[in-house]
């Protein structure tokens, strides 16, 4: 299957140096090539080039971009996407005064969203995912990170992590799992968070090991949820069962989340609302991805992740959409890479780096996803005709996107 994209305005993210993620000042630098043409063959980006240097081309398919721009596809590396109906009670409760914290202690929050999973139905609570899948490819993202962690118990997260692999398994799209058994102490283990962090570890984990479920392991590390040792203890116990570690850190508090993601080898650690000259000093040279959801801040009318300072001290950053049904019910990247701009300072450039190479990287894929490169599976989307790349950040409403590609083919539905 070859694919010809023609009369391109403006091919956009093209990465041909080999990097696996952007970092510091790099952050800023946006490969572009205009009055292009682009090719994929057999899913992946085969060529490129400038319109005058298009000759003959043979294609069973030839789209015309009509002076759109031509975007890679978004990967967001942090989404809770598969739940059970929604929170809404708990948006009014919000609106009336109530902190997040509150909401939790009164049996809201993660709790609300285990009861109602644990009597949803499987094939129900993969019809209900399935919608939101289908809405985040049609907004331009092509990679996906989904987490468990509303089911709390052994029979539940493994319903959980059964569906994100339905998913997997269904559509165009890339997905990784991963398991989040420790996203709160189950309501069953009220005050006996030890031996809720027990069952994580020598049952639920070795339970999702052997049916090779999930990809990543998670643990909330946050004031009033997970302490250090005991995110430590999980990530050990998943390290030897092959699971990499991506964590929850600085919601809420500066919690210590990010020194034991970066000693534990995390992949990512995810939030970061609550950031210091120390946390920062931490990741300085590590391997682990700091990914920052504008999205759970906006809707919880938190304070932002300090991305300018993290960006000046030379780190990279990721952005994600934190899709979930408590803090963050919105899958748009495009928003997100708004929110970015508008409220983190971050210029649409670093913006974009963030939600395509930098969070493939945040997922183990930036060497297949995340940027316009040769070889690269053909995951992209075209726009409608825009004055420059930063109008896409600057009008955030306006439906720009206009064709979504997924492995070298046009979506037309999932």
């Amino acid at each position: 299957m070859r694919l010809l994209v023609k009369n391109i305005a403006r091919i956009v993210g093209i990465e041909s140096t080999g990097r696996l993620r952007c970092c510091g000042a790099d952050m800023n630098k946006l490969g572009t090539l205009d009055d292009a043409w682009l090719l994929a063959e057999d899913g992946r980006f085969a060529a490129f080039g400038r319109m005058d240097s298009l000759g003959d081309i043979a294609a069973d398919e030839v789209v015309d971009a009509a002076g759109g721009m031509l975007f890679p596809s978004f990967c967001d590396s942090h989404t809770h996407l598969v739940y059970a109906g929604s929170r809404e009670r708990e948006f009014l409760d919000k609106i009336n005064g109530l902190s997040y914290e509150e909401i939790a202690r009164r049996g809201g929050g993660i709790l609300n969203s285990a009861d109602r999973l644990h009597e949803t139905p499987e094939d129900e609570l993969y019809a209900q995912a399935m919608e939101r899948v289908r809405e985040i490819a049609a907004m331009g993202t092509g990679c996906v990170e989904i987490k468990s962690g509303y089911g709390l118990s052994t029979g539940d997260e493994l319903k959980m992590l059964r569906v994100i692999r339905r998913i997997r398994e269904s559509v165009p799209l890339e997905v990784r799992a991963t398991f989040l058994g420790a996203h709160a102490v189950a309501r069953a283990y009220r005050g006996r968070q030890g031996e809720y962090v027990d069952l994580v570890c020598n049952e639920m984990l070795p339970a999702v090991a052997a049916e090779g479920l999930a990809d990543f392991v998670d643990v909330f590390c946050d004031e009033g949820f997970f302490t250090v040792e005991e995110t430590a203890r999980i990530l050990k116990a998943a390290r030897k069962l092959g699971l990499r570690a991506k964590i929850h850190a600085n919601e809420l508090a500066v919690s210590g989340g990010v020194q034991v993601g970066v000693a534990c080898d995390a992949l990512s650690v995810d939030h970061l609302e609550r950031m210091g000259r120390e946390e920062i000093e931490a990741l300085r040279g590590a391997a682990t991805m700091p990914t920052l959801l504008p999205g759970a801040a906006f809707f919880l009318g938190m304070s932002y992740p300090p991305a300018r300072a993290m960006i000046d001290a030379g780190l990279g950053v990721a952005l994600a959409s934190d899709y979930n049904p408590g803090s963050s019910p919105s899958g748009n990247m495009r928003m997100v890479c708004s929110l970015a701009s508008i409220r983190m300072k971050m210029t649409p450039a670093e913006a974009i780096n963030a939600a395509t190479l930098n969070g493939a990287y945040a997922m183990g894929l930036s060497r297949d996803y995340g940027s316009v490169t040769l070889g690269k599976v053909a995951n992209f989307f075209i726009t409608k005709p825009m004055l420059s790349v930063e109008f896409f950040s600057y009008a955030y409403q306006t439906p720009l996107i206009r064709q979504v590609f997924l492995r070298g083919r046009k979506m037309c539905g999932l």
